[in-house]
């Protein structure tokens, strides 16, 4: 079933970001996690993509299993990193030959040791070239991308940012999934100033459960996200303490969820770095379970 479809029943639209382990056990038990997650109904299921197409077959192979073999609907992310139109289009056959029919098309973080995105000579330099390439195609895939509340890191001011996600939706996006946040007045007011630039397909909010503190610090510094300062002296109070720290990170984001929610968020896809504990306190705690 394509993402779109399921948000147009107007349901809420829970969902779940894993990546691909390095070995062949830890993928074994990623689907065990997956599997543990099925009880939840989840929408969907999404893959990253390693950089330079690095976790291509993983990335395939497991977004292929969940769906197949656990019934449960999934989305393969893309980037365009390394990448250039032929093998896009080699990934793309590929998906669709194993009927996987969610794409979420990404432009990518430059490889590790490397500063700044350099685009394949035949490549894409933007999601929205990527977007728009495959619609030409004529692939009939339900095609995300992604929203940065706090703007992306290398845009110049927020302006821009918006300027460049409608580029993205004009190309052909279905509906957005946001980079995570821990400020929800940072989503809602991103969200009007999205629908006042003429964007009006869904944005699903992107949580990140907060289980290690040092960890949580190390991802804000790199995807240009911020940590309000309460709640980073409330972790920081009790960072020697792994469980304390993981109830906090599940109750804050439980009060993120309930709220969002409450004020019209299609749904919540959250960013489980392939653990299912927190997530699945935080949705037993939101669906009064």
């Amino acid at each position: 079933m394509k993402v779109i479809d399921f948000l147009k029943t107007n349901k809420k639209c829970f969902s779940f970001e894993f990546f691909p382990p390095k070995n062949d056990e830890d993928v074994a038990h990623l689907l065990e996690t997956a599997a543990s997650l099925r009880v939840l109904n989840p929408a969907f299921i999404s893959v990253t993509w390693g950089a330079g197409g690095s976790t291509r077959g993983k990335t395939i192979d497991i977004v292929s299993s969940i769906k197949h073999k656990l019934n449960v609907e999934t989305m393969a992310h893309l980037t365009c990193v390394g990448a250039s139109r032929s093998d896009i289009d080699s990934v793309l056959k590929e998906i669709h030959e194993k009927k996987i029919e969610n794409v979420l098309c990404l432009r990518g973080d430059p490889p590790k040791g490397e500063s700044e995105f350099v685009p394949h000579p035949d490549g894409f330099c933007y999601a929205n070239e990527m977007i728009a390439h495959v619609r030409r195609m004529g692939f009939d895939f339900c095609l995300a991308a992604a929203a940065y509340p706090e703007k992306h890191l290398e845009s110049p001011d927020p302006e821009t940012d918006l300027v460049n996600l409608k580029r993205k939706v004009d190309a052909g996006a279905d509906f957005l999934i946001t980079q995570l946040f821990f400020d929800d007045a940072d989503y809602f007011r991103f969200v009007d100033k999205a629908r006042a630039t003429g964007i009006s397909v869904p944005i699903i909010p992107g949580i990140m459960p907060i289980t290690n503190v040092n960890q949580v610090k190390r991802f804000t510094t790199m995807c240009g996200a911020s940590i309000p300062q309460n709640l980073l002296e409330r972790l920081e109070s009790v960072q020697e303490d792994a469980e304390a720290v993981l109830q906090m990170g599940i109750d804050h984001a439980t009060r993120q969820c309930q709220e969002l929610l409450r004020q019209g968020a299609p749904g919540i896809h959250f960013y489980t770095l392939n653990r299912c504990r927190s997530t699945m306190g935080i949705l037993k705690n939101i669906q009064g379970a």
